[in-house]
C-alpha cells in the first residue's frame, strides 16, 4: 500500500429544499386555505476517525465530497426529507486544516470520534407560515439556504507510544523489525526507509506501538534528503529512541546533527525523554564500544545504552526504559477503555458514507 499523509480536498455542505406553494382543494370544504410544506435540511458533512486505515492515499483519486440536498416541501404541508449526511472517514491521527495550513481545525486523535465540519442549509419556508389574518392566501415561498464550501488540508500524524529517530543507516529498520511484526526494508545504503513505519511492541506482558521515521541528515529542516516531512509522526510520541551507529566516522557528530535537527523543527521535539542508544555492538568489541560510549558522555550525551539490532543483545534493557516513559496507558490500553458504542451525532443513522475502504 502506498503511504500519502497529506491532501487537499474539497468539500460542500447541501442545500436546503425550497418551500412549497400549495392551497388545499377538496370537495364540500369552502374555504382550503394554503398548505405549502417546508423544504428539507440540507445534508452536513461529518469527519470520523475509523481504525484499519494508515494512510490518507486514497484522497489522492477523490478530492470532491458534495452532501445531497434536501427535498423541497409539498402541499397538505408535507416537509421535504432532509439529505443524508455525508460521512467521511479518515484514519486516527488525522488533522484538518485550513486551506493556508495556517490553523488546525479538527483533530482526530481516537477511534470513533465523530466531528461535523460543515452543516447543511435549512429548508426554505412553504406558504402555509406565512399564512395570518391579513394575508390568508399568501404565495411567497422561501428557496433553501445554501450549504457551506471549503477547501482543507488532511495532514496524517500517527499516533505512536516511542518513536525511532537517527541519521540513515543508523539500524532503525533493523531495530523495529527485531521487536516487532513490522517488515521494514533493510539495505546498506541510506534512506531504505522511505516513509514512517508503524509497529507493535510486546514486551514483559504490555504492548505500546512504535514509530520508525526515515532517517535525518544535516539540514533535513531545510528540506536536506527527505527533508523533516516525517517528524511530525513523532510529536505526538512520549518518548525517542535515538538510535546512533557506533561503527559509523563520527559517532560524536551523528548525534548532535539528529539533535539539532529536532531543535530546529521544533513543536516541542527536542524536549520530549531520549534513549540513546549505541547499535552495531555486534561489529566492535567491548573496548571499543566503551570508548565511543565515553566519547558521546564528553560530548554531553546523556545516559548510553548499547545495543545489536542484528543480534537482539541489549534490546530488553532500551524496552524496559520505554516502557517506563510510557506509563500505564499506552494507546493500545487506551483504545480498549473506549466505550465501543461511542455516538457523537444524533442522526448518526442518517448519513451517507464515504470511506476508502
Amino acid at each position: 500500500m502506498h503511504f500519502l499523509d497529506q491532501a487537499k480536498i474539497y468539500v460542500s455542505s447541501g442545500q436546503g429544499g425550497p418551500g412549497a406553494v400549495s392551497f388545499r382543494r377538496e370537495k364540500y370544504i369552502q374555504y382550503g386555505g394554503p398548505d405549502g410544506g417546508n423544504g428539507g435540511k440540507g445534508g452536513d458533512v461529518i469527519f470520523e476517525a475509523v481504525e484499519g486505515l494508515n494512510t490518507l492515499i486514497d484522497f489522492r483519486y477523490a478530492q470532491h465530497f458534495k452532501a445531497p440536498r434536501g427535498k423541497g416541501g409539498a402541499g397538505k404541508n408535507r416537509t421535504g426529507a432532509g439529505g443524508d449526511d455525508l460521512r467521511i472517514k479518515v484514519p486516527v491521527g488525522t488533522q484538518i486544516l485550513s486551506e493556508d495550513k495556517e490553523h488546525v481545525l479538527l483533530d482526530f486523535t481516537r477511534v470513533g470520534q465523530r466531528e461535523i465540519y460543515l452543516e447543511g442549509g435549512i429548508g426554505g419556508r412553504g406558504n402555509a407560515s406565512y399564512k395570518s389574518a391579513t394575508n390568508r392566501a399568501p404565495r411567497q415561498h422561501q428557496p433553501g439556504e445554501p450549504g457551506e464550501e471549503a477547501a482543507v488540508w488532511l495532514r496524517l500524524k500517527l499516533i505512536a507510544d516511542a518513536g525511532l529517530v537517527g541519521l540513515p543507516n543508523a539500524g532503525k529498520s533493523t531495530f523495529i523489525n527485531k521487536v516487532t511484526n513490522t517488515n521494514a526494508k533493510v539495505g546498506a545504503y541510506p534512506f531504505t526507509t522511505i516513509h514512517p513505519q508503524l509497529g507493535v511492541v510486546q514486551h514483559k506482558g504490555r504492548e505500546f506501538v512504535l514509530a520508525d521515521i526515515p532517517g535525518l541528515i544535516d539540514g533535513a529542516a531545510e528540506g536536506a534528503g527527505i527533508g523533516d516531512r516525517f517528524l511530525g509522526h513523532i510529536e505526538r510520541c512520549k518518548i525517542l529512541v535515538h538510535l546512533v551507529d557506533a561503527t559509523g566516522d563520527d559517532p560524536v557528530q551523528a548525534w548532535k546533527t539528529v539533535c539539532k535537527e529536532l531543535e530546529e523543527y521544533g513543536a516541542g521535539l527536542s524536549d520530549k525523554p531520549q534513549i540513546l542508544a549505541l547499535n552495531k555492538g555486534d561489529l566492535l568489541d567491548d573496548e571499543l564500544m566503551a570508548s565511543v560510549a565515553g566519547d558521546l558522555k564528553m560530548a554531553g550525551a546523556p545516559e548510553i545504552l548499547t545495543l545489536s539490532g542484528a543480534t537482539g543483545a541489549g534490546m530488553d534493557e532500551v524496552l524496559n526504559k520505554v516502557l517506563e516513559a510510557v506509563g500505564e496507558n499506552s494507546s493500545i490500553e487506551k483504545k480498549e477503555q473506549q466505550d465501543d458504542g461511542y455516538i457523537a451525532n444524533d442522526k448518526a443513522e442518517d448519513t451517507k458514507d464515504w470511506s476508502p475502504l
